[in-house]
């Protein structure tokens, strides 16, 4: 039986993936970032460990990792957590910044480097799920944007890492998909919010398990997902 963390199970891809590998039978162990959350997530995933941390203060993630217990066997670890503040570059604030590269790059990578030990054992497989931002920015995107350009630098970095050690990375660029973060996108932008406009979670969660159910001969290392209309 497989084991995956994952980062944003919560709502939207997240949530799609872990439904996906729970009902089949897999092992998860779900980040959440505080306990209350964590309570959540054991209760819509019967069977499932929980893992809390803050993304927002990676700083502090070795330290809340040490007063928990850590997953023995890790085959995946699925990075779809993420966060969005549109502005101009102009008018974005080194907290905004700061907010988006933390939850969106700096995390990871420090999830990354505590879970790389049980990888390398299991020959397991690292999910980034990106952005179409990461591999092209517009006007307003910019701190969002340069955060996914440098999760698709750290992909990049790490697949030529960790190649050796039977460790495949992947990055996946959805289009817009209809979720939680795609409404408040919509909201920043004063516009009418139509989910049926857009990419379902559930699309984008068959990409991210074709990824890592692949042969060991094969290795998917970017994937770019479009609306099909």
């Amino acid at each position: 039986m497989a084991t995956h963390v994952i980062t944003g199970a919560g709502s939207g891809i997240g949530a799609a993936v872990a439904r996906r590998l729970h009902a089949r039978g897999d092992a998860l162990v779900l980040h959440a970032r505080d306990a209350g959350r964590a309570k959540e997530l054991a209760a819509q995933f019967p069977g499932a460990d929980t893992l809390v941390g803050d993304l927002s203060d990676p700083d502090k993630l070795s330290w809340a990792f040490g007063h928990q217990s850590l997953p023995d066997r890790v085959d995946s670890l699925l990075h779809i957590a993420g966060v969005v503040d549109l502005g101009r570059v102009g008018d974005l604030t080194p907290k905004s910044w700061r907010h988006q590269l933390n939850v969106n790059l700096i995390a990871p990578a420090e999830l990354t480097r505590h879970f790389l030990p049980q990888l390398r054992v299991a020959q397991g497989h690292v999910v980034f799920v990106n952005s179409g931002a990461g591999l092209s920015a517009h006007a307003d995107w910019s701190a969002y944007a340069a955060s996914k350009h440098g999760l698709k630098a750290l992909a990049d970095a790490l697949r030529a890492e960790e190649h050796a050690n039977g460790v495949r990375v992947t990055s996946v660029y959805p289009g817009r998909t209809a979720s939680a973060m795609q409404a408040k996108v919509h909201q920043q932008e004063g516009k009418a919010y139509d989910p049926s406009r857009f990419i379902d979670p559930e699309s984008v969660a068959t990409t991210i398990l074709m990824a890592i159910d692949l042969p060991r001969d094969a290795e998917v290392n970017d994937l770019t997902v479009r609306p099909g209309q």
